[in-house]
């Protein structure tokens, strides 16, 4: 079989986004640190940048006036004559003969505040669990290898204090049998806060029974042996197979509440994360006006010291020309990225005002159903460049602080028409839930008939169902209270 090879030539079309390009789409979706971090590394990296520093104004002082406030001549010969006295007196004082009652001195601290005080409150980094717990493993044992496997404990629980490493896994990277390593896990296991090193919810609540000085049989049954009936509040179920009544079901459930789930909760070391708003919407008289927050970004410039350089062509060799020109243009399309990147978000924010003006002046039960595309088409742009400058972002309002994306969800059929949006359906569903009858909780079908009859929202159960599991609320069964 015999192939011919030929030359063809064909001429097509496509889109090649060049990596100024690409930088340019990759700025729109930064977070307002994220920016902040990459705006630092190019002034780190492209010498023909730099910061734009707030000029301190330098206090500039008259001559005349100066001379002026200057006292006369024989006044400040006066004046000096006085201090130089001033000073002999003080060094021919006997400071010796002054000083030697008093050397002996010691405050007296009433008794009262010695006790009050604790030095905890003066610590500036709080404990975390892992330090709590290596502190009081080092004061229970002294044996090298007892005190190596317990570190491994400790060193695998989890933010709650759980242990979710399988003993195996532990043992065979520790070099030690199962029942050396479960005797360091018991050791963890007396440590405080009680229950901390369960390997599971029913391990760390039958912990901290042990511990408890009022031994509560039914409620040790009940975690030992009938974990799930008491998730699913099945009160009369456990009733009949325990022989007992629901009242005395009831008080143990009661008492198994005043344990803890989490032993570990206490001892959190996250650091809060406060969120800084990237645009401001501000109500001035009748209208709402869009504020960029520009406070920490860089501002960047050209050097003018480069500038120099580069107009200087005779001094300049070859290659440092092509370096700085390089270096220019990728200075230049950076600055005018980040321009581009926060006039997209006012325009945005500017749309936003335009669809959401009620939602500004009422709250969540004005808020109309908007997409991406509408604020696209709004504002001439495609609908992945507002996808993409509304990621990360957040807005202030006079109705609080929300992240861009907040305003854009679909919206629920209405009986009028029209459409609602799916957070006000939430929020209906929410307040519905929260003023029930904990005797008679409100089945998921329920909500659906009263959203249509009071509030005209067509609804399907199952959408219902979703939104409340989003709300983080249990179904009707789990909420029930005898």
């Amino acid at each position: 079989m015999a192939f011919d090879i030929k030359l063809r030539m064909l001429q097509t079309q496509r889109m090649i986004m060049t990596p100024m390009l690409q930088q340019a789409i990759s700025l729109l979706q930064l977070s307002r640190l994220e920016l902040v971090q990459e705006l630092v590394q190019h002034l780190e990296q492209n010498p023909v940048l730099e910061e734009v520093l707030e000029e301190v104004l330098e206090e500039t002082t008259d001559p005349q006036l100066s001379q002026e406030q200057d006292p006369p001549e024989p006044e400040r010969a006066e004046a000096e004559k006085a201090e130089d006295e001033r000073a002999d007196r003080i060094d021919a004082f006997d400071w010796e003969s002054y000083l030697q009652d008093a050397s002996d001195y010691r405050p007296q601290i009433p008794r009262e505040e010695l006790e009050r005080f604790d030095a905890e409150i003066h610590l500036t980094k709080s404990l975390s669990l892992m330090d709590h717990l290596l502190f009081q493993l080092h004061l229970s044992t002294s044996d090298p290898e007892l005190l190596r496997l317990g570190m491994l404990v400790v060193g695998n629980l989890n933010e709650s204090g759980y242990l979710k490493e399988p003993l195996e896994a532990l043992a065979a990277s520790a070099g030690v049998g199962i029942p050396r390593l479960e005797e360091a896990l018991r050791l963890v296991q007396s440590f405080e806060p009680t229950g901390v090193g369960a390997r599971d919810l029913r391990e760390c609540l039958l912990l901290q029974l042990e511990t408890r000085p009022d031994q509560h049989l039914l409620a040790k049954e009940l975690i030992s042996a009938h974990l799930g009936e008491l998730e699913g509040r099945q009160w009369e179920k456990l009733a009949g197979t325990l022989g007992v009544p629901v009242k005395e079901i009831q008080a143990a459930v009661e008492y198994i509440t005043t344990l803890e789930p989490k032993p570990g909760r206490t001892f959190g070391t996250e650091d809060p994360r406060y969120i800084t708003p990237d645009v401001y919407i501000v109500k001035v008289d009748d209208r709402f006006v869009v504020v960029l927050n520009d406070d920490g970004l860089p501002r960047l410039r050209v050097s003018p010291y480069y500038r120099t350089i580069l107009a200087n062509k005779a001094g300049n060799g070859r290659e440092v020309r092509e370096y700085l020109e390089g270096r220019m243009r990728s200075a230049l399309w950076l600055i005018r990225s980040i321009e581009q990147r926060q006039r997209t978000l006012y325009k945005v924010a500017e749309s936003l005002v335009k669809f959401q003006r009620k939602f500004l002046d009422e709250g969540i039960t004005a808020l109309r159903p908007l997409t991406l595309k509408e604020v696209a088409e709004d504002i001439g742009m495609h609908e992945s460049t507002v996808s993409r400058v509304t990621t990360n972002k957040y807005i202030h309002t006079p109705q609080g602080l929300f992240e861009l994306k907040y305003f854009f969800h679909r919206g629920v059929p209405a009986t009028s028409g029209d459409t609602v949006s799916s957070l006000k359906v939430k929020d209906l569903i929410h307040k519905l839930l929260t003023v029930e009858d904990s005797g008679r909780p409100l089945s998921d079908q329920k909500i659906v008939e009263i959203l249509r009859r009071e509030h005209g929202v067509e609804i399907a159960r199952r959408t219902v169902a979703k939104y409340r599991g989003q709300l983080r609320i249990p179904a009707s069964s789990r909420r029930k209270r005898y």
